[in-house]
């Protein structure tokens, strides 16, 4: 399991990778300084190790969404309701106080029994359940509220009925109105985070992501159904494209990566919770003071950027 210290290297280094014009300058010897030292402090992951991962973010145990409310939002007020169609139990909206803070947070939330899942619908959204983050993201808007988004879903609910009421209207218009808010958005995946399911309420100004979490647009069972037409395949499916959060951070798609307990964040709830409220903690004081226009202008910049390719100059 990796260190806090190495976590923490690893995020330098990532966020000293994707500055621009290093050639040349004394940051191009702090980055090759920084890739050495953790060349020494760990290997890369085997595919095994990968693996573990995906079991850990789906880990039934793992602390859900209203764990953390309990935990770190003091006089929670869930909202329900999308003032259309229904309420979608998977994912849960409100405001509350967070150090000092009135939030709006939204976070799925998967059910620790069969009844609760199957009400909850394993924490997979409905357009109804989008319409609804909506709502409350607007209210956060008129208030001047900051944003918490906490993503555990296996991805958006793929059923008949979803598409008929609009799934990917729902998940499209999600992250348009995440675009323009200009009030602090800090995200951060907490177990799963599946697909345009995920995305939906994770356009933030800081993406976060737990230790043992996983980051994907597509499932390791998809994937290898897709490439390999055998779902069994898919282990070798997430060594390919790696979901962990060390390659996540890697790769630019996330910020920061927050530490877990020791074995994981199921085995002791309170310590995790204390984990996350220091990194969300963190990333708000980071982000207050900025105008709206420029959290907006910065937000679009960063989710523009992700996947684009540099060549070197002949």
């Amino acid at each position: 399991m990796s260190s806090e210290a190495e976590l923490r290297l690893r995020e330098r280094l990532s966020k000293l990778s994707r500055m621009r014009l290093l050639g040349g300058t004394r940051l191009s010897g702090e980055l090759k300084r920084l890739q050495e030292q953790l060349e020494r402090v760990t290997a890369e992951p085997t595919g095994e190790e990968i693996w573990e991962k995906v079991e850990l973010a789906r880990n039934e145990d793992r602390p859900y969404t209203l764990d953390y409310v309990e935990r770190l939002i003091e006089d929670w007020i869930e909202l329900h309701g999308d003032r259309g169609r229904a309420d979608d139990s998977a994912l849960v909206t409100g405001v509350g106080r967070f150090r000092g803070r009135t939030v709006a947070l939204i976070g799925n939330q998967k059910g620790r029994d069969v009844k609760e899942r199957t009400r909850r619908n394993f924490g997979m959204a409905y357009p109804e359940g989008y319409r609804k983050a909506m709502r409350v993201m607007e209210l956060a808007q008129r208030h001047r509220f900051p944003i918490i988004s906490l993503v555990d879903i296996p991805g958006a609910y793929p059923g008949v009925a979803a598409e008929q009421h609009g799934q990917g209207g729902a998940i499209a218009r999600s992250q348009a109105v995440m675009s323009r808010l200009e009030v602090p958005i800090v995200a951060c995946v907490i177990g799963e985070g599946g697909s345009g399911g995920a995305i939906a309420t994770a356009l933030a100004d800081q993406v976060l992501m737990q230790e043992n979490a996983i980051y994907t647009v597509i499932s390791p069972e998809g994937c290898a159904a897709i490439l390999w037409r055998d779902a069994g395949e898919k282990k070798k499916a997430a060594a390919a494209f790696r979901p962990d959060a060390v390659h996540c951070l890697e790769l630019g798609v996330i910020d920061g990566i927050v530490p877990e307990p020791e074995g994981g964040a199921q085995l002791n709830h309170d310590e995790a919770a204390r984990l996350l409220g220091a990194s969300l903690e963190a990333a708000l004081e980071e982000l207050e003071g900025l105008p709206g226009d420029e959290l907006k202008r910065l937000r679009r910049a960063k989710f523009r950027a992700i996947g684009s390719v540099r060549t070197a100059a002949r």
